[in-house]
């Protein structure tokens, strides 16, 4: 999922006391009707640097759905603070929009509710069949053993952008391949008054995403293989120590980034401010704040030891966004048609080239839009080293409950607190506590 927003903060029993104003359809009994064959709601994510600008981008492709079927779609772009929440309070209400996206990180959370339609084999064979999409896209829908709860909209990975010119007057030759390599360029970019690595300390998803590819790393997981938390592992111990400690101790990461929620490494980077960013698939947001794309090259994110690939080396989590069904729509023939659209050949390279994503339909994938050199990146990382973030039904809470975690981490970095073994455990084990029993 896109990391624009702060995290959304939610559980799947949100209460309706939380209730925002729904749109949309939904029919009486809970299952999908046609009783308005002629509209549809869809909550878009927000994707571009503004609401405004995704409106830009999908409102003359809905045009050309309507001109297509007779179908008038109402698009809503729900901003990445709000969405989690928004859909939580759809699914126990019932009243919610017929099409929407979700982060992919959030599909098995959302598969739980039962409120989202099923892909069975009949449904994928309504939009040109399963085998269309990439598997590692498709390893990011839902529950494995079950039918995916959405399908893959937009794709990406994370990778790491460097400014050539702050390198270049630092002597540096060559993007780090490990974090022993970063620290020590580190140094020499510190040392022409530069910051080194931005970070989004106060982003819940944020965080998650770079210590889940650090356990990674370390051969860990925050989870057992029967889905079970286990967020005090030794290893996972150490591998969410060694993020924090790119702050608390290696001094790459600015202390003022514990603030930091809304793109503001970003800006940073783009500013010329910064020589790093972890990000996902930037492209576009740096496009929009004014970075020429070749004031920075695009390389894999570090690993400890070696090149990325699988296990150990893994450097990115699966990211993207997933479009989804509610299954009480009352449109259901119009909410197929539609997603069939989004996710033909033709709208994936609208689409993805818009948001400098890549394409999970793999037929879309060949186009030259998606084989620039940093495309090139992102796409290999996709295929060969990145690794779906753990697809149960707790997702959304982990999140939630780790993402603080670490937070409060670079808090304690950032205000000179020491950050030792003992008190990464312990934060962590508070954040088990916090998640619902199995």
């Amino acid at each position: 999922m896109r990391s624009i927003r702060a995290a959304a903060v939610g559980a799947v029993t949100l209460s309706l006391a939380l209730a925002a104003t729904a749109c949309g359809g939904g029919s009486a009994t809970g299952e999908g009707s046609n009783d308005s064959p002629k509209t549809l709601t869809y909550w878009a994510s927000n994707q571009g640097a503004s609401v405004a600008v995704d409106k830009q981008v999908l409102q003359p492709e809905l045009d050309k759905f309507e001109k297509q079927t007779g179908i008038k779609v109402k698009l809503e772009v729900v901003p990445w603070s709000d969405l989690l929440n928004r859909i939580l309070t759809a699914t126990t209400s019932g009243q919610g929009p017929d099409v929407l996206n979700i982060g992919n990180t959030w599909s098995a959370s959302l598969q739980a509710t039962g409120a989202l339609l099923p892909w069975n084999e009949e449904n994928f064979a309504k939009i040109g069949g399963r085998d269309r999409f990439a598997e590692t896209a498709l390893g990011s829908t839902g529950v494995r053993g079950e039918d995916p709860a959405a399908v893959p909209l937009y794709s990406m990975a994370y990778a790491l952008y460097y400014n050539k010119r702050i390198f270049a007057d630092a002597g540096i030759g060559k993007p780090p391949a490990t974090w022993d390599e970063l620290i020590a360029d580190g140094k020499k970019i510190k040392a022409k008054g530069k910051s080194v690595l931005g970070a989004e300390g106060s982003n819940l998803s944020e965080n998650i995403h770079h210590v889940f590819v650090f356990a990674k790393q370390h051969g860990a997981d925050f989870f057992t293989a029967d889905g079970k938390p286990d967020f005090t592992d030794a290893k996972v111990v150490d591998a969410v120590k060694q993020y924090v400690d790119l702050m608390a101790k290696d001094e790459v990461i600015p202390t003022g980034d514990a603030e930091y929620a809304q793109n503001q490494s970003v800006s940073d980077f783009a500013k010329g401010k910064q020589a790093m960013l972890l990000w996902q698939t930037a492209a576009s947001n740096l496009k929009s704040q004014g970075m020429d794309e070749d004031a920075y090259g695009v390389a894999p994110v570090p690993v400890n030891s070696g090149t990325p690939g699988a296990g150990t080396q893994v450097n990115s989590a699966v990211m993207g966004i997933n479009m989804a069904v509610f299954k009480n729509t009352d449109n259901i023939d119009g909410a197929t048609k539609f997603v069939k659209f989004m996710t033909s050949d033709a709208e994936q390279k609208i689409l993805n080239t818009a948001y400098s994503t890549i394409p999970p339909v793999k037929a879309a994938q060949g186009d030259p839009a998606f084989s620039t050199s940093a495309t090139a990146v992102l796409k290999s990382t996709l295929a060969s080293s990145a690794a779906a973030l753990p697809q149960v039904p707790s997702e959304s809470q982990f999140e939630t409950s780790v993402g603080t975690a670490v937070k409060e981490l670079f808090a304690d970095a950032a205000a000179g607190r020491a950050v030792t073994t003992g008190s990464v455990k312990a934060k962590l084990e508070k954040a088990q506590q916090q998640m619902p029993a199995a």
